[in-house]
């Protein structure tokens, strides 16, 4: 800027205009970000209000003053405000404040500041900025990875919070996450809901579609969990702060100069282990269950969900499954999800039908197949028992003291 721009501008109190010529085109609106300031609704057609911080707002050059200007915030908050773990490049979130009206509606804990979160969870606010915090590298991760074997062969990763952060998901599970709208089509990890209620509802019917999500936690991305809290009326920085406590990186340990760093090798997102992420995961997909709750109702068939499994059953033929599949798939898309090609299956009367696990056909029920292996084991336990009675028995004869001192409290015991 020439002298002459900047004299202008201190002496006029009109900031001065940038040079955009050699930006690209499509970069020209960056410098020329418009922020609504009036309170209206966040988006259209919501209810949230966009309430501003006005210390955040852009500001016009102000006029040549002497002396010390007055100090907006701290140093701690402002870097914590302007840090990589609050960063984002969206103007229209990242000043917002807290729309206490729409968390009183929903009957949702009211944290209009950190430190206020911090007061909830027990903790001090330095505390708790270690916690809500991502690094780009952690000497001590706040979370063990280890894998158990699926069912259907391979392995399912878990990262299972650490012990002090663990204690902190649990309390926000009870003064938070479980207080989130939930659609009633959701069955998995709700009180009074189980795999039992979900499935009841299928029962006896013609035709039973069932369709599994694809990677549906680390769908459930670190923006999407703040962008819901600050649906539902928090400030940015604590929906920030929230959705940084629920959700990690997948973390690849990395040795440099002889010290063990964890890396994180992609997003941060909601992770299985913790005890927030079925909460979490339910009420993110409310949009979701609602569309497909009114297309099953389009078709005539019934939709429930069990986490990540699907399930519609109706009285039709195949042809009108196929295409309440495809426009399921539609939805499924545009709500930021993916169905796994490999677990969508259409099931006839015909054929067994079973939804998370239990079968469907005609009464609530396992299949033959386990009925039979369930069958054979009691009755290897009846045989072992059989077994062990007989050489109580032989030892009783023997010893009375002896074998009355192992002898089961539930078996009767023989007359002396």
């Amino acid at each position: 800027m020439s002298l002459w721009k900047w004299l202008s501008s201190k002496l006029t109190g009109k900031p001065p205009r940038r040079d955009v010529s050699r930006l690209e085109s499509e970069d020209e609106d960056q410098v020329s970000e418009a922020v609504d300031v009036s309170g209206g609704p966040l988006k259209p057609d919501h209810r949230r209000r966009a309430l501003r911080d006005r210390r955040l707002l852009p500001k016009a050059q102000p006029p040549v003053r002497f002396g010390k200007k007055k100090r907006l915030m701290s140093k701690a908050e402002a870097q914590r405000l302007f840090g990589a773990s609050m960063r984002t490049r969206n103007r229209t979130l990242r000043d917002l404040l807290p729309d206490v009206e729409q968390l009183t509606r929903y009957g949702l804990p009211v944290w209009k500041t950190e430190e206020e979160l911090a007061t909830a969870l027990g903790l001090t606010q330095r505390q708790l900025w270690f916690f809500a915090l991502h690094r780009e590298k952690e000497r001590a991760a706040h979370y063990v990875t280890f894998a158990i074997p699926k069912r259907g062969g391979g392995e399912r990763h878990i990262m299972a919070p650490k012990r002090r952060l663990k204690a902190l998901q649990r309390k926000l599970l009870g003064l938070l996450v479980e207080k989130l709208p939930v659609h009633e089509a959701a069955h998995g990890f709700r009180k009074g809901r189980s795999i039992k209620s979900g499935a009841a509802l299928h029962v006896g019917k013609k035709l039973v579609l069932k369709v599994d999500l694809k990677d549906f936690f680390p769908t459930v991305t670190f923006p999407r969990v703040r962008g819901l809290l600050i649906a539902y009326g928090y400030g940015y920085p604590v929906a920030t702060a929230l959705a940084l406590l629920m959700t990690e990186s997948v973390r690849q340990p990395v040795e440099v100069e002889g010290k063990l760093y964890h890396v994180p090798v992609g997003p941060r997102h909601s992770v299985q282990g913790a005890p927030t992420s079925p909460g979490l995961s339910n009420a993110l997909v409310l949009r979701m269950d609602r569309r497909l709750t009114g297309l099953a109702r389009k078709f005539g068939f019934v939709y429930t969900r069990y986490a990540d499994d699907l399930a519609f059953s109706g009285d039709h033929d195949h042809k009108t499954g196929w295409g309440l599949l495809q426009r399921a798939r539609r939805i499924i898309a545009e709500e930021g999800f993916a169905v796994h090609p490999d677990k969508t299956v259409l099931m006839g009367s015909g054929r067994r039908q079973s939804v998370t696990g239990v079968v469907v056909n005609r009464t609530l029920g396992r299949s033959r197949q386990q009925r039979r292996r369930l069958r054979a084991a009691l009755h290897r336990r009846r045989q072992a028992e059989a077994r062990l009675r007989g050489q109580l028995a032989f030892l009783w004869m023997l010893n009375p003291a002896q074998a009355s001192a192992l002898w089961p409290e539930e078996w009767k015991k023989p007359q002396s």
